[in-house]
């Protein structure tokens, strides 16, 4: 059991700055739970946004499935081509699937956004990030195992023939 005030939010380390202009539009900070409250199946985020950005890319997951929890602050939710208002109280789903399901949320307030973030925890996972054409391969270690994650980013129009160099 944790209480969300016990919870230190953290800004990312060098190795994940953002570069350019990026950090202009992005807030990383974020409190891990998962491993502070024993979580074997499911991943526990706290999110703070700061006014007018967002956490992370416009993307969709096809294994993972995410809920998020609105606990501060007014914001914007991205889901496939809608946009919806967010304030404190309300929940999300966003399930596995396309670029129809893919998420976002956008701090559109004058205050931090604060909220929790629920997900299966997937031992290997596919994203696609529509607005940048990008797809990302993930296979995540759990604590504790010896093998390597494998975190792989390229664009969709880098794709090859399966039979390419073999």
């Amino acid at each position: 059991m944790l209480n969300l005030d016990d919870v230190a939010i953290q800004s990312p380390t060098s190795a994940q700055s953002l570069p350019g202009t990026t950090a202009e539009r992005y807030d990383l900070r974020r409190g891990e739970i998962s491993t502070r409250i024993g979580a074997r199946k499911l991943g526990y985020r706290l999110t703070v946004v700061a006014p007018g950005k967002r956490a992370c890319p416009f993307h969709s997951h096809r294994g993972e499935e995410e809920m998020f929890f609105i606990l501060e602050g007014r914001g914007e939710l991205r889901l496939g081509d809608t946009r919806h208002a967010l304030r404190a109280g309300d929940v999300v789903a966003c399930p596995c699937g396309g670029p129809e399901t893919a998420h976002q949320i956008i701090n559109t307030g004058d205050t931090e956004l604060r909220y929790l973030g629920v997900s299966t925890m997937e031992p290997v996972e596919i994203c696609e990030y529509p607005d940048s054409g990008k797809l990302g391969a993930y296979a995540e270690t759990q604590p504790g195992e010896n093998a390597q994650a494998l975190r792989h980013l390229c664009r969709m129009e880098d794709a090859c023939d399966y039979w390419r160099g073999e």
